[in-house]
């Protein structure tokens, strides 16, 4: 093993524990948490910790052990077929499932009045099944085809275009990336975008609402009102940086490895393995900031660890800060009037 090995070795090790224990957290908080389960989008999240959790106990593992064995892991045919199979299977079902994601915060903020009817637990049923059935053909027909196998470039048994016959192998990979990637990114940015456009707007009417209120209280007390401005400023930069988020974690996963596949199949120079292997772990590396870009850094998630940690460790919550929330109860009052003036049923929410 050379030094690069030994650092994607680690890199992949990281990604597994990272993986592992995040998802964990995500499907622990969703059993023993009624009011997370209740929601239809829970759905989503649940089946992607479920790809992720799976993605990170079989695929993972054999390409940690490709690195450290310099070569093929070993075992049968039949194995590598298998693993391949959940490759194709896990990684196109957990792009779909963000893409689902996508759309249901697109219809909570756009339509927030008409939400509850228009994203129900049969809708989200069935948008879950059209990801599966999606996920399910073009691993069946990769697998079918004897498409998959050790790929010594990506030291994983995913689709190897060495076990494949030229065109119809082309014509599947571009349709199966097309159909899930690129599908999925141009979702993702127009639901996003959208997002975006009506989040702004609202901001723009609350913060005329804040500079009134701040206006009429000519009497505030200067650090109040700059409380009220750093609130406001927060407000306009948070949707924003939520969504680079979602999009931005998407592309620089996943983007590497969709070029490295399409540059694969047309250009005959061979590609370094160093380069595969860095790609492959950058796609992998989605199942572990899934659980914090989805999940764990919204609030109810918090609670609910919150909750369950303080039930491990048998102690009641404190409010230790009582006095503090008594001395400046009035400037939080007048912070608060200010920053919700605005209906709560037209405020977008950007989970």
């Amino acid at each position: 093993m050379d030094a690069a090995d030994i650092v994607a070795s680690l890199l992949v090790s990281g990604i597994i524990l990272v993986s592992l224990l995040s998802n964990a957290v995500v499907l622990i908080c969703f059993l023993c948490n009624p009011e997370i389960r209740k929601q239809a989008p829970a759905l989503f999240i649940l089946n992607l910790t479920f790809c992720n959790l799976l993605l990170s106990v079989s695929n993972m593992p054999v390409t940690l052990v490709g690195l450290l064995a310099a070569g093929h892991p070993g075992g049968s045919s039949v194995f590598c077929q298998i693993v391949g199979f959940l490759d194709t299977f896990l990684t196109t079902n957990a792009m779909l499932s963000m893409g689902a994601l996508s759309i249901d915060r697109w219809l909570a903020v756009v339509f927030p009045l008409s939400y509850h009817s228009r994203m129900r637990h049969r809708d989200a049923v069935m948008a879950l099944g059209y990801t599966w059935t999606h996920s399910l053909c073009f691993s069946i027909v990769g697998t079918w085809r004897s498409w998959v196998g050790y790929h010594h470039v990506y030291a994983s048994c995913t689709l190897c275009s060495a076990r494949a016959n030229g065109t119809q192998f082309i014509i599947f990979t571009v349709s199966l990336h097309s159909l899930t990637f690129l599908l999925t990114l141009i979702v993702l940015c127009v639901t996003y975008l959208k997002v975006l456009k009506v989040a702004r707007s609202h901001c723009k009417r609350i913060d005329v609402i804040t500079m009134q209120t701040l206006v009429l209280l000519v009497d505030i007390h200067p650090s109040v009102r700059q409380k009220c401005l750093d609130e406001q400023r927060r407000r306009r930069q948070r949707a924003t940086k939520k969504i680079s988020t979602f999009i931005g974690t998407f592309v620089v996963c996943f983007t590497p490895y969709v070029i490295t596949r399409m540059v694969e199949l047309f250009c005959p120079a061979p590609i370094s393995p160093h380069w595969g292997v860095l790609s492959k772990c950058l796609a992998y590396s989605k199942a572990a900031s899934d659980p914090f870009v989805y999940s764990l850094l919204r609030h109810q998630y918090k609670k609910a660890c919150s909750l369950l940690a303080n039930k491990v460790l048998k102690r009641s919550p404190l409010n230790s800060s009582f006095g503090t929330e008594n001395n400046t109860r009035r400037s939080d009052n007048i912070v608060s009037a200010a920053n919700n003036s605005q209906p709560p049923a037209n405020k977008p929410i950007i989970q």
